[in-house]
């Protein structure tokens, strides 16, 4: 979000997912779609099969590579010198789009000085893409006329992870790919109302709408609104408040939804963390790994029992309603936070949850225009700033959102992950989703459907590695890194590169993240969770 924010003044879709079908060239990296966002990898299948070329760029054979027309395997974590190299040749060959360029970029000269090093030659020896592909990707976005670039967490996930997504940015600037239908940068969120959290704030530096915490007009714009002095303090992210427990600095947490004993980097340095607290408190539907450390449980409703909107993936604010009452004690999120607020002095004084939504209109003008009624039957895209707007199908048509209302080009350096292989841990880990579970399984290991079809951790390892090994398929067999070991069960294929091993992080009994690295991008504070050395034993 924050690398898009910066150089487009949004970090979401600039597209729609209705478009998918109409792109003419899918530019797909770093993300596993067909697996992670199953309905969005069936509409790019569609626009293959309506004439489409597309370019996956994965170290890792994933299912889309079947439907490519170029397969760019990279090794783990050189993105940046990749997509640089891409670029210095659309910028050899004279595809960039020179008026788009002078009308609605800045900063081009200096991007384009660069460049100059990356030749393709460079590419290849630092990701191990052969040249004559990246010349050839290249060639096929750059006289492409509706290009679609999709990513998610295989480009964020990174110590160079806000490198990663300027240099995306970077090339669709170049091209002249914004600001029109069927072209642009998208980022696939991650969950069903990640969207709809960064948009009301859920970061340490902003208010609701991407507004800055740390700016004095803002600040006081919340503050009349709510009534109440705030902090112009930046906060912390999660990774970071592990830290300040393990030091001592941060005695309490309240953690919403999130289940940080499986999915922080680190699990066994993050659970020391949380039962360092003077006191947890935890909110979620279920008693999860870390609920089961807490002092206080919170039960809270699912999305099936209780109203209020969810902001997909392509900015589309759409209504929840609540089908079924919730079981025992459990409450709506926003209930529970009323009532809590209640109790520390501070009442927030909503009768209904529309309430909220209406305060919300007020306070960001880019959904003023977006009403309970007006979304009763379907819903709509932000910005929609008056009643009478029919929502935006995609962004950036007439300029961006910026200071200058022009898009910034970011010159970008390759730097190499914070944790390589070495005699001692010679494997690169990457971790990721499977089809069949979800995110740490708090929900998807209960259901006996799934668990019959992927109950079992495992850990992907090369043929060539495994005969090295002597590991035998669905053997179990030890991973370790600097942090931690596990115990999961081989699976010998040629998916993952030589040299690299893939673990799915959905499995409490084998956890990834015990595995993970927990040095963090030092602009946005991601941690590096698919790039770590490891050693595979028997």
């Amino acid at each position: 979000m924050v690398g898009l924010a910066t150089v487009f003044g949004s970090g979401a879709m600039t597209n729609s997912v209705s478009e998918i079908e109409n792109n003419d060239l899918l530019f797909v990296i770093g993300s596993n779609t067909t697996e992670a966002h199953p309905a969005i990898g069936l509409k790019m299948k569609k626009a293959i099969r309506k004439g489409a070329r597309l370019i996956v760029a994965d170290p890792r054979r994933i299912d889309l590579v079947r439907f490519a027309h170029l397969w760019l395997q990279q090794r783990p974590g050189t993105d940046v010198a990749l997509l640089n190299s891409m670029m210095h040749v659309i910028l050899k060959e004279g595809l960039e789009d020179r008026e788009f360029i002078k009308n609605w970029t800045e900063g081009f000269e200096e991007f384009k000085n660069s460049l100059s090093e990356f030749t393709p030659e460079v590419g290849e020896k630092i990701a191990g893409v052969p040249k004559d592909k990246i010349i050839e990707a290249a060639l096929l976005y750059g006289n492409a006329e509706r290009p679609g670039i999709y990513y998610t967490m295989g480009m964020t996930q990174h110590t160079h992870g806000t490198d990663n997504v300027y240099s995306i940015a970077n090339l669709a600037l170049m091209t002249g790919n914004l600001g029109k239908e069927f072209s642009g940068v998208n980022p696939l969120r991650g969950q069903n109302n990640v969207q709809g959290s960064s948009d009301m704030g859920c970061s340490p530096n902003l208010y609701p709408g991407y507004q800055s915490v740390d700016m004095p007009a803002i600040k006081e714009k919340f503050e009349r609104a709510w009534g109440i002095k705030l902090s112009e303090k930046i906060g912390l992210t999660a990774t970071e408040m592990i830290d300040a427990a393990i030091s001592g600095n941060l005695k309490a947490m309240y953690i919403m939804g999130g289940d940080f004993a499986l999915s922080v980097p680190d699990t066994t340095r993050a659970i020391e963390a949380l039962k360092k607290l003077d006191f947890l408190i935890v909110q979620d539907i279920f008693l999860t790994e870390t609920a089961s450390l807490a002092d206080v449980v919170l039960p809270a409703a699912s999305f099936a029992e209780k109203n209020g909107t969810f902001t997909n993936t392509e900015r589309r604010v759409q209504r929840v309603r609540k089908a079924i009452n919730p079981p025992g004690d459990a409450k709506e999120d926003s209930r529970i936070i009323i009532e809590l607020s209640k109790r520390f002095g501070y009442e927030m004084r909503y009768n209904f949850i529309e309430e909220v939504f209406q305060e919300i209109g007020m306070l960001w003008p880019a959904v003023a225009g977006i009403t309970y009624s007006r979304i009763e039957k379907r819903g709509l895209q932000w910005p929609c700033p008056t009643l009478d707007h029919p929502g935006t199908q995609y962004l950036f048509k007439g300029g961006f959102p910026r200071g200058s209302g022009k898009g910034r080009f970011t010159s970008v350096k390759y730097r190499p992950s914070a944790e390589l292989p070495d005699n001692e841990y010679p494997f690169i880990l990457s971790t990721g989703r499977q089809l069949f579970q979800y995110h740490t399984g708090s929900m998807t290991g209960k259901t006996s459907a799934i668990e019959e079809i992927a109950s079992q951790p495992y850990v992907e390892i090369n043929p060539e590695d495994a005969k090295k090994l002597g590991i035998s398929d669905g053997q179990k067999i030890k991973v370790s890194s600097r942090r931690g070991t596990i115990e999961p069960f081989a699976r010998i294929s040629e998916r993952p590169l030589k040299g690299m091993v893939f673990i799915a992080f959905h499995y409490k009994e084998a956890a990834a993240n015990v595995l993970t690295n927990t040095a963090l991008d030092p602009i946005c504070k991601t941690p590096e969770l698919k790039v770590c050395a490891v050693k595979v034993e028997l």
